[in-house]
């Protein structure tokens, strides 16, 4: 996949695709974060998901001709391995065992539409502020004690299915706790094993 793949580089806030563009591209992401968001039909965006190193945007492209179903921008610099639809079709062809790689995007998708679903249904919005910090302590965690989460309470309100009233109570009630402090478009996890057992 690589051989046929094109290395693209994005700046922080870069736009890789916006929501109703063709669908033409599967990008694996070698360096940064990306955001999907989508636009609501109020007007107001909602970040939906956060991919980071080894993950991938854009499967659908590779299934239908459908136009993008979400926009994706840089959260920072980061460089990903573009690969177009016509080119994907002809290594499918050649090398049928690829197609395993695509069920798996797929499939990996799916079940993480259907835990988040469920947990719309049944768990609070507290619960589910927790369990994306938390999801996210395991994307932005580096060598430090500290874990740094550069997004907006807007952007953790898309995460969380919630308001983002609901994110600057449960995130003042947390750095009352101890577990995070917070800061300008940024939250720092200071304490994540107390934060995981609170997300449980």
């Amino acid at each position: 996949m690589l051989g046929v793949a094109r290395r693209r580089t994005f700046a922080r806030g870069e736009v890789v695709f916006h929501e109703g563009d063709p669908g033409d591209a599967l990008h694996l992401i070698a360096k940064g974060r990306f955001a999907v968001r989508v636009t609501t039909r109020l007007g107001e965006r909602a970040t939906l998901a956060i991919r980071g190193p080894g993950e991938a945007f854009g499967e659908l492209a590779l299934i239908n001709n459908a136009p993008r179903s979400a926009t994706v921008a840089a959260l920072e610099p980061g460089e990903t391995f573009s690969i177009r639809q016509a080119e994907f079709d002809e290594l499918r062809r050649e090398h049928p065992g690829v197609n395993r790689i695509l069920v798996s995007l797929l499939a990996n998708s799916v079940r993480r539409m259907d835990e988040l679903i469920v947990e719309a249904l049944y768990a609070g919005a507290e619960k589910r502020v927790l369990r994306r910090l938390r999801d996210l302590a395991a994307l932005y965690r580096e060598d430090s004690q500290s874990i740094t989460i550069p997004l907006t309470q807007d952007d953790l309100a898309g995460l969380a299915g919630t308001s983002r009233a609901t994110v600057n109570r449960v995130l003042r009630e947390e750095e009352q706790r101890g577990t995070v402090s917070l800061g300008r478009g940024k939250t720092t996890i200071v304490d994540l094993e107390e934060l995981k057992r609170r997300a449980r």
